[in-house]
């Protein structure tokens, strides 16, 4: 009993009870020593409660455990949930000075994204946004804004996709040329795997016509660049591309925690970060400036390869560094993914990988040799069909590994059995953005193959749900949404895309949260609402389990809380 509950009974038995003691002789000795007992039941019944930190009460509480129970209350102490149960078993054994009524709100616990670039949000949040944009003189206009009011002498962006305007082409850099003739531009599409430049930008990175480039492509027209680079010719453009400062990297970071936890995230998976970033981060949590639970997937180039094989596995209550992002192939949507056939869209273009098969296989050894997980981007069937066959070769004997494939879009029906020890690594609103044109590059047959969840899981048992955010919406109601009802948010199409593809609730929910956290190796520390494990948890404003699942975009987080604080 803390010294806290035995002066509160102590005032209990003072302001209840004033006994005078010169009259004591003249009190019944029985009645007298029936007092005395009463007291001290008094006093052992609030020192048979445990004090914790808080308790949430009247919840309905998905608690995502291997039974997938319903609870009505629990108990937070130190960070961590103490115990989960009802309302009566939570208040007869526990105390606290904050005792929360969540007033039959539902309860998840903290929602984790297995695949997103949480730094890039932050950063693109302070540069041109060419997201949603419906045509390219809708992009111009956004570039010619920010501009005016930011005068950078390099202007930098994101979020165009030509797939969403009327004339579904590339654009050229014409017209920038034009307004812009000394300012160098680089904006990239939503996807991350075209640029569009202009020729400042061009002629800064010593670009031209003969300029010749290995897993990646100069577009062309008649000879003369468009502008409009794909995949590896980008590494190019990001040499001369400005770094942020310190100071603004910081600000990223803050940035996208604050838009993350305003959704109910507790839990990022940075997919692809430099070694720079990831030792900001850690500096920030450790001061306390960042909260936000971190999983770091690191670049895998020769430089990051090599310092953190040889120096292990990073892992903290908030941050874990022990898996390395890989790139097989490009995007679709630019079809720079790598096809076993053409194209449906584009003769005898097969798009490509963008590291060499020695590369990939070197690589994947290296990190199969380690401790460190590897996570690979892989979007076109031959591009998964060689990683997946690699992985295999290079893990065999090895157990436990829980390698990742990240977008498995696009699968091959005999290379689907090679997710029997992979993990899938998906992102449902791909499948309903990409809808509208996918089988245009792939054609009715092998788009039978994409973007095929339920295949995916039946396979493994287990899938890890993210957004790609950016490249989609940050919102994790969209992906639940996408997941189970395969429709856009206009009800598009009416009877859902693929449906056999599509998952339940409650799988969405557990590859959201109990999955995700096992993509993660950690498992056992968060992902589901259980004594021992971090309180991270979310409320909402309507039941995500039972409400028509058309209403599902429209779910408000209403709060998050992470180690028991509140954060939104």
């Amino acid at each position: 009993m803390d010294i806290y509950a035995k002066i509160n009974c102590f005032f209990i038995f003072t302001k209840s009870t004033v006994i005078d003691i010169f009259t004591i002789q003249k009190i019944n000795i029985m009645r007298y020593f029936l007092f005395l007992l009463s007291i001290l039941l008094l006093m052992n019944s609030c020192s048979s409660k445990k004090q914790t930190d808080l308790i949430i009460t009247n919840a309905k509480i998905y608690t995502v455990n291997d039974n997938f129970a319903v609870a009505e209350a629990f108990a937070v102490r130190n960070g961590k949930f103490v115990e989960v149960g009802t309302n009566n078993d939570i208040l007869k054994k526990y105390t606290s000075k904050k005792i929360v009524d969540a007033q039959n709100k539902t309860i998840l616990p903290g929602l984790i994204d297995a695949h997103c670039h949480f730094y890039g949000l932050g950063s693109y949040m302070q540069l041109v946004d060419a997201a949603g944009t419906k045509s390219y003189n809708e992009v111009i206009a956004r570039i010619v804004d920010f501009q005016k009011e930011k005068k950078t002498s390099f202007i930098s962006g994101r979020g165009w996709d030509q797939n969403d305007w009327e004339i579904k082409k590339y654009p050229t850099k014409d017209t920038l040329d034009l307004l812009f003739p000394k300012t160098p531009i680089a904006i990239n599409r939503i996807d991350g795997h075209a640029m569009l430049v202009n020729q400042a930008a061009l002629d800064l990175a010593g670009i031209n016509e003969s300029t010749k480039i290995e897993g990646g492509e100069i577009i062309k027209k008649n000879g003369k660049i468009t502008g409009v680079l794909i995949d590896n010719a980008m590494d190019l453009v990001y040499r001369i591309i400005p770094k942020e400062s310190t100071q603004q990297s910081i600000q990223a970071l803050k940035d996208a925690e604050k838009y993350c936890f305003n959704l109910g995230l507790t839990t990022v998976d940075d997919a692809g970060l430099d070694k720079e970033i990831i030792e900001l981060i850690d500096s920030l949590q450790q001061n306390g400036e960042l909260k936000m639970r971190i999983y770091a997937m690191v670049s895998a180039n020769k430089k990051n390869l090599d310092h953190y094989i040889k120096n292990g596995i990073v892992k903290s209550d908030r941050l874990n560094v022990r898996s390395f992002k890989f790139y097989a192939d490009g995007a679709l949507g630019s079809r720079g993914a790598a096809l076993k056939e053409p194209y449906s869209d584009r003769k005898g273009h097969y798009g490509a990988l963008v590291n060499d098969i020695q590369t990939v296989k070197e690589t994947a050894k290296r990190i199969a040799n380690s401790d460190f997980q590897m996570n690979t981007h892989a979007i076109g069937d031959s591009a998964n069909s060689f990683l997946l066959k690699t992985y295999a070769e290079v893990l065999k004997g090895k157990h436990d590994r829980r390698w990742r494939i990240e977008h498995a879009q696009i699968i091959s029906p005999e290379d689907f059995k090679y997710f029997n020890d992979i993990i899938p690594s998906i992102q449902p609103t791909h499948a309903t953005s990409d809808m509208y044109w996918a089988e245009d590059r792939l054609g009715n047959k092998r788009i039978k193959g994409a973007y095929a969840y339920k295949q995916l899981l039946n396979k493994f048992g287990k899938v890890a749900l993210g957004t790609d955010f950016p490249v989609e919406k940050v919102n994790p109601m969209l992906t639940f949404y996408a997941a189970v009802a395969r429709k856009d948010t206009q009800g598009y199409p009416e009877k859902g895309f693929q449906t056999e593809d599509a998952l339940t609730r409650e799988e969405t929910l557990k590859g959201m949260t109990i999955w995700a956290a096992y993509s993660n190796f950690e498992e056992n520390e968060k992902g589901s609402i259980e004594s021992g494990k971090f309180a991270d948890f979310i409320i909402l404003d309507q039941n995500i389990m039972e409400i028509e699942i058309k209403k599902v975009p429209n779910i408000k987080v209403l709060e998050t809380w992470l180690d028991g604080e509140k954060v939104k």
